[in-house]
């Protein structure tokens, strides 16, 4: 259900736009404090970097520990002044045209965006492109200042570093009886190695995707039966039909919830032979 985005290439990079916000600064107030912070922040968006964003190596900067600082930096992202070099780099950020969410890759357009790594605990990296993607109001509630589980193993997937999510990470389950199923389940990819397996359960359970998906399983599954009792009826090969739907979802994403759920009847050899050959149920 996560979708990879491509790494933001705008007009500066996170290491120019740093240059230029403390430039910018030095008409300010805190003009000293951002020139003399200049270096070790760069060196703070670097690790970023180098470390893909993963909150299990980068820990929180002792900088950060003075409120009035860390109200600094989230000031930058909550407050950019109208001619502010960050202002249209956020603005181009947020209107990213996509029409699903990349971290639960349900349909419609994101609203708003997250910033991987919290700003309320760093918030140095509050404007650090890199550190920021659209996620749909349900997600960004769900995933909150949460970063780590109580074993200190990160919990979400990120959209731009982990380039495991350009396979299918989830597989569904569907459980009889085929005309009205009372049991379905969603589960890590068997062909993923089992660390990733590890992230990928933690990530859908702390966004709630399951129960999300299984909605959206209930009102596909019924439009599922009325279709292949039409595609039977003009004598058409169901199997056939159905591996269609799926190489259209495919067009979206390999893990969009079009492409799961068509996958997965078609892995389902019982599923896919009440279809073809069973009584439908009227839906």
């Amino acid at each position: 259900m996560v979708i990879r985005l491509n790494y933001p290439r705008l007009a500066l990079s996170d290491l120019e736009l740093i240059e230029r916000v403390v430039e910018e600064r030095q008409r300010g107030k805190h003009q000293h404090y951002f020139l003399q912070i200049k270096d070790a922040w760069k060196t703070r968006v670097l690790s970023y970097i180098e470390f893909s964003g993963n909150p299990e190596v980068i820990e929180i900067w002792d900088q950060m520990n003075d409120a009035s600082v860390h109200g600094r930096f989230k000031n930058l992202y909550l407050s950019p002044a109208e001619q502010s070099v960050q202002k249209p780099l956020l603005e181009k950020l947020r209107n990213r045209e996509l029409d699903y969410c990349p971290s639960c890759g349900e349909d419609g357009t994101p609203n708003t965006l997250d910033h991987y790594l919290p700003k309320d605990i760093f918030p140095e990296f509050s404007i650090t492109l890199v550190n920021l993607f659209p996620m749909c109001d349900i997600c960004q509630g769900a995933k909150g200042v949460k970063i780590n589980d109580d074993e200190g193993k990160r919990i979400f997937i990120h959209p731009y570093f982990d380039s495991f999510i350009d396979q299918q990470l989830l597989i569904l389950n569907i459980q009889e009886p085929f005309n009205a199923p009372t049991s379905i389940e969603l589960c890590p990819h068997p062909d993923i190695e089992r660390e990733l397996q590890e992230l990928i359960s933690r990530h859908i359970t702390e966004l709630a995707i399951p129960a999300r998906y299984y909605r959206y399983f209930q009102s596909n599954y019924l439009r599922l039966l009325r279709l292949t009792g039409k595609m039977r009826h003009k004598g058409l090969n169901v199997e056939k039909q159905l591996e269609n739907f799926r190489d259209m979802a495919l067009e979206k994403s390999i893990n969009s919830w079009g492409y799961i759920f068509y996958d997965s009847v078609l892995r389902n050899e019982d599923l896919v032979s009440y279809l073809s050959n069973e009584v439908l149920p009227m839906v």
